[in-house]
């Protein structure tokens, strides 16, 4: 039967590789707790991704487990990152689902994200997703957490040695007017200035292409330096994690085929200034 169950993607990352280390020195885990004076109940939650990771544990567990040079200035790297220091575990009222979304973007070295009806989580202003939480029946204070979140996970794209992100759009996405064309005008234009930093690429495709094989729903595919890719697939009420490698291997084919029928960057961010002058003058 094909895994795609939310723990075993919660089991990745800088967690999952502190407990694959652990079981390599056949080290229980209350024994390794108790040397360093933890509760065992602290060092699981790290190990499965429950909780944030500070650098300054790490190091010590790295003691532990007798690894030095390259290997440790790697995993220390992981633990200093903004976005991996469990600024989301403070924000109330994000699903399981949005809180590993939120670390596979951490640890992910690209992402390609197709979306055929909103603009992409990593690319949205304050304003375009508050709007989308109002119109969605988001009730309040859980649209504020969720605002606060999306914008924190931005900061994924910013940081030192950021993920590539190709992120590719269906025409409707520019089009359909949230809040007030301005508002529309505001959140292309942000687009476009995002696609001045060298690790993000933007593709549309126009209404011109007909039918084509995104039209059934998004997806986001990420890319790791040691893990294997995942897929995501965001739901009304849930997220859906897939990791099979036929699975992959899918969504990997369909982002192709999207980006045989997409304008290249260059023409897609002259079609979405285009867009954004139109509704400018609405």
């Amino acid at each position: 039967m094909a895994k795609s169950n939310q723990p075993t993607v919660v089991g990745r990352g800088l967690g999952g590789e502190l407990r694959g280390l652990r079981e390599a020195k056949k080290l229980g885990l209350r024994r390794v707790a108790a040397r360093l004076d933890w509760q065992a109940s602290k060092l699981s939650r790290m190990e499965t991704g429950i909780q944030g990771i500070r650098a300054e544990d790490v190091a010590s567990l790295l003691v532990i487990y007798g690894v030095t040079g390259d290997e440790r200035r790697r995993l220390l790297g992981m633990a200093e990152r903004s976005a991996e220091s469990g600024w989301w575990e403070v924000i109330g009222g994000l699903s399981d689902e949005s809180r590993t979304l939120i670390r596979l973007e951490a640890e992910a070295t690209s992402v390609v994200n197709w979306q055929p009806l909103l603009i992409p989580g990593l690319l949205q202003t304050a304003d375009y997703t508050q709007v989308l939480m109002r119109d969605g029946g988001v009730e309040e204070p859980d649209a504020q957490s969720r605002v606060a979140a999306r914008l924190g996970r931005q900061a994924v794209l910013t940081r030192p040695q950021p993920p590539e992100l190709l992120a590719i759009v269906d025409e409707m996405v520019l089009r359909r007017v949230l809040g007030s064309p301005r508002l529309m005008a505001r959140q292309l234009r942000h687009l476009i200035e995002a696609t001045e930093r060298p690790n993000i690429t933007l593709r549309v495709v126009p209404f011109a292409v007909g039918g084509h094989p995104g039209l059934d729903g998004g997806f986001a595919l990420f890319d790791f330096p040691r893990n294997k890719s995942v897929v995501y697939l965001d739901q009304k009420i849930s997220g859906l994690f897939l990791e099979e490698a036929p699975q992959v291997a899918f969504f990997r084919r369909e982002a192709e085929r999207l980006g045989a029928v997409a304008l290249s960057p260059t023409e897609s961010v002259d079609f979405v200034a285009r867009v954004a002058t139109e509704h400018e003058r609405e």
